[in-house]
């Protein structure tokens, strides 16, 4: 291979990646890394990421897991209690003591209470940028880490990994969605990168289904593994007749997207990573019933597998367990504290399809998956190098409304991180005593975005280039969060 030949101490590292991630790197991973014409890098740029990924200390993220819990999660009822408060509008979910001294969650909360030693809770997440206090512009504003008013559309933060690091699970595209399917998860942006860095949406209505399958991973019936394998030899010699120095780069981009394909359909690793029922009883117990608690669970699966970037976003589907449940995320805009549904005399309309925050759908499912998904990482041996980010795309009012609710509020809301080096047991930033504005510490999306870039390793000094060879600079507008790196 000529960089090698040029280059031989480079046959051990992988664009981006940190040093304890060295490996043989074939044609086909450089395929997947993507060709460097085709895909805009150059040679200088990928030396001095790799240089500076290798003397990054910070760099303790093998891979990165996003719990996207949409709709506007109320940080006063979850993980900034506030018992001092007007009665009026003080929530009822009084505050709990938990594994880490000092801090406390509220009593919606219990299982999480336990494993709070492990977390690194923000409460000082704070945006008041016109343009990002609905759910599309707030969500597009979490997922890409850039407020969505920018000139330029910006790709998520995963497409910017994937197309920086790649990843080391071959058999898989490196940023995917689990399962991306309600209305917010058509937010995902690639911005100005090719389509081959687009998020893999997994699908499926309920997860915890004992049919639920990745349709889209599957060979069709009618592609034996021998026929699958004599037209992918087909496939290369035909490239090998056609393809010369003029056509290097075309070959090579579409290369990326058969060899990507070719491996994931032959693969069994691609089934194992996505078969729940393989999974011990006990461990869906844990997790906890229904399309939550499975979702959780191919998130630790995906990161067992070495799937660099993975977001779950989740929303409870329509069941007979949740009549009148058709939307439930967390727009809790009507009758928050409702034991069942929302949709109550005197309801706006707009809290419609929601069950109230304490439900065993909303925060209860939320509670058990959350806690029982750190602890498995951390009992196999992944939380040390996984990334966990609890995220949503703001807070709710400090004031409950004539409905009963509580509405959008971009002025304090609370994020929740672990893994990676984050130090556990510290709350980061406060609100003030009714959770509506930051006092101490604020922190935006820019923020977050800048902390999973600095945990990877990669290098925002070196810009990224759309197709007409401009410039980009990203993740210059916030700065990592220092205490999250110990």
């Amino acid at each position: 291979m000529v960089l090698v030949a040029i280059f031989p101490d480079l046959a051990s590292d992988m664009p981006n990646k940190p040093s304890w991630e060295a490996a043989d790197w074939s044609r086909r991973q450089w395929l997947k890394a993507g060709a460097f014409g085709v895909l805009g890098a150059t040679l200088p740029a990928w030396l001095a990421q790799v240089a500076a990924a290798a003397g990054n200390a910070r760099a303790r993220a093998k891979r990165v897991l996003v719990l996207l819990e949409q709709g506007g999660m109320s940080h006063i009822d979850t993980w900034d209690p506030k018992p001092d408060m007007v009665a009026e509008h003080r929530s009822p979910h009084a505050p709990i003591s938990t594994s880490a001294p000092g801090m406390q969650f509220t009593e919606l909360l219990p299982n999480t209470a336990r494993i709070a030693h492990h977390l690194s809770v923000v409460r000082s997440f704070h945006h008041t940028r016109a343009g990002a206090d609905a759910h599309p512009n707030g969500t597009q504003y979490v997922l890409s880490g850039v407020h969505p008013t920018s000139p330029l559309e910006m790709p998520d933060i995963g497409s910017i990994v994937a197309r920086l690091q790649g990843s080391p699970c071959t058999d898989l595209p490196p940023y995917i969605m689990v399962p991306g399917n309600d209305e917010q998860a058509a937010e995902t942006r690639t911005g100005f990168l090719p389509a081959a860095f687009r998020v893999f949406k997994t699908g499926g209505r309920d997860l915890s289904t004992p049919g639920w399958k990745v349709s889209d991973l599957l060979p069709r019936q009618e592609n034996s593994p021998d026929r699958l394998a004599g037209r992918h030899q087909l496939l290369r010699q035909f490239d090998a007749r056609f393809a010369g120095p003029s056509s290097a780069d075309a070959f090579d981009g579409m290369g990326r997207f058969y060899e990507q394909a070719f491996d994931t359909l032959t693969s069994a690793g691609v089934t194992r990573a996505f078969d729940l029922q393989a999974e011990p009883p006990e461990v869906r117990a844990r997790y906890g019933r229904g399309h939550r608690g499975a979702c959780y669970l191919v998130g630790r699966k995906l990161m067992e597998a070495g799937v660099r970037f993975v977001t779950v976003d989740v929303r409870w589907p329509l069941s007979n367990e949740v009549p009148r449940g058709g939307n439930l995320n967390w727009d809790h805009h009507d009758f928050i504290y409702a034991s069942q549904t929302c949709e109550l005399p005197g309801a706006s309309g707009a809290g419609a399809g929601r069950y109230g925050i304490g439900h065993w759908v909303m925060m209860g499912s939320v509670d058990q998956a959350y806690a029982a998904l750190i602890e498995d990482l951390h009992d196999h041996g992944l939380l040390a190098e996984t990334l966990v980010c609890f995220v949503t795309e703001f807070g709710r009012t400090p004031r409950i409304n004539k409905h009963q609710g509580r509405d959008h509020w971009t002025h304090a809301y609370s994020m929740v991180f672990a893994g990676a080096g984050v130090p556990g047991g510290q709350v980061l930033g406060a609100s003030d005593g009714e959770g509506g504005y930051v006092v101490t510490q604020g922190h935006t999306p820019e923020d977050y975005a800048a902390t999973i870039y600095e945990k990877l390793g990669i290098n925002r000094d070196q810009p990224l280039y759309t197709a007409a060879r401009r410039p980009v600079y990203f993740g210059h507008s916030g700065e990592p969060i220092a205490e999250l790196f110990g």
